[in-house]
């Protein structure tokens, strides 16, 4: 039996935007080769006056993609906060702030090994991976255009195998903390696409998903007020903050 995702919870709402708390497991639009439900899909029932706003877009086959609404994106194991737009006015001011790097965002994660400080600053360019073209990479050698990316960390607790951080990445490029973390040696606890397999089938503190959560956003809304909004932390993070906190 296919474990239904629950569907998205909304923390803020005004006639502009819609901010929710994303779950693990759901996609945000679809990619031309998922016929499973998406975020978008949600959105256009509560609010289908929203339908073409924004940016288009096509799968391989040339295919028009539905993406209405969709400011920025999260990927589908992450939870947490996402912004949707509900008319193109608002769309453009929005995606604005994420094009300036306008947007304070902070997430939370956990990864295999430890840290040896408090905190700190990755500073790699972003390309394409030399194994997978599909993926990106921050090490030595990657393909095609880099792109400058800087991420800082903050340490919140560890235990000799994993640590819990804060993360505030400055820039937003595609899979930027993923990739970050393992170019420093930290990948994050059960991440299928870039952290090897000998550590996913070892201690995961009970993730069974990519452990990353989108926590805390400061955006500016449409009439010029500063806001910060919270996405609780799921089970899965509060279980494994409580087993690093009592290490």
């Amino acid at each position: 039996m296919i474990k239904k995702t629950p569907e998205p919870e909304v923390i803020y709402e005004d006639n502009d935007m819609l901010v929710i708390n994303k779950p693990a497991g759901m996609i945000v639009h679809n990619d031309g080769r998922n016929i499973e439900p998406t975020v978008v899909d949600w959105f256009l029932v509560r609010t289908p006056t929203a339908k073409d706003v924004g940016e288009g877009g096509f799968a391989q086959d040339g295919s028009p993609l539905e993406r209405s609404g969709v400011v920025h994106r999260l990927d589908r194991e992450t939870s947490g906060i996402l912004v949707l737009a509900k008319t193109q006015e608002a769309f453009v001011y929005l995606k604005e702030q994420f094009h300036d790097h306008h947007i304070k965002k902070e997430y939370r994660t956990v990864v295999y090994g430890t840290m040896k400080e408090k905190w700190g600053t990755i500073a790699r360019p972003i390309g394409r991976s030399t194994k997978d073209f599909r993926l990106r990479s921050a090490q030595r050698g990657a393909r095609g255009a880099l792109r400058e990316a800087l991420t800082d960390w903050e340490l919140i607790g560890q235990t000799k195998t994993h640590a819990y951080l804060k993360i505030a990445p400055k820039t937003g490029r595609t899979h930027q903390i993923r990739v970050h973390l393992k170019a420093v040696g930290r990948p994050i606890v059960h991440d299928e696409l870039y952290a090897p397999d000998e550590l996913r089938h070892g201690e995961n503190l009970g993730f069974s998903r990519l452990a990353l959560h989108a926590y805390r956003l400061q955006i500016r809304l449409l009439n010029g007020e500063e806001q910060t909004f919270l996405a609780p932390l799921p089970a899965d993070f509060e279980t494994a903050s409580t087993a690093i906190a009592t290490q």
